[in-house]
């Protein structure tokens, strides 16, 4: 499971919408306060904005502005916004897949990796990133054996 580089930027935009407290930010105060390429954020933004996460605003006290609480905008809901679905295997939903011989039960392990992925981004909020209090989906796999060490 790779997080892409939109899905990473579009979690931090909306984190740090929510953190201006309703006051709206222009594409490149997001980009120069979280470090991400401007032309590059403003593709993001875009597919925030066609999916209803965020309103762009005109003129010049535009820019933009969370289109919903942060405590109701996942980081699931970010994910899909601008990567498609949470899981998919060579581009098909895991459910679809299909499998000869031995092989045939790991179409239900790929359906389990999305499950798993589905508990700890659709039960984190925006609000929850920002607030730095994370649910207890997400603090409890935390506390394993040799989850910051890289394999």
């Amino acid at each position: 499971m790779q997080i892409t580089a939109r899905a990473d930027y579009a979690v931090r935009a909306l984190a740090e919408l929510a953190a201006r407290d309703g006051e709206s930010a222009t594409r490149n105060e997001l980009a120069d306060a979280q470090g991400i390429p401007p032309k590059f954020l403003e593709a993001i933004l875009a597919d925030l904005k066609k999916a209803g996460l965020v309103l762009a605003l005109r003129g010049s006290t535009g820019g933009y502005l969370l289109a919903r609480d942060a405590d109701g905008i996942t980081i699931a809901d970010a994910v899909r916004a601008v990567d498609g679905p949470l899981a998919a295997v060579r581009g098909v939903a895991p459910e679809a897949m299909r499998y000869a011989g031995v092989a045939e039960p790991l179409r239900d392990v790929w359906v389990a990796v999305r499950a798993s992925m589905r508990v700890v981004l659709e039960s984190t909020t925006i609000d929850d990133v920002v607030s730095g209090d994370l649910p207890v989906e997400v603090t409890s796999l935390l506390r394993g054996e040799g989850v910051y060490e890289r394999r």
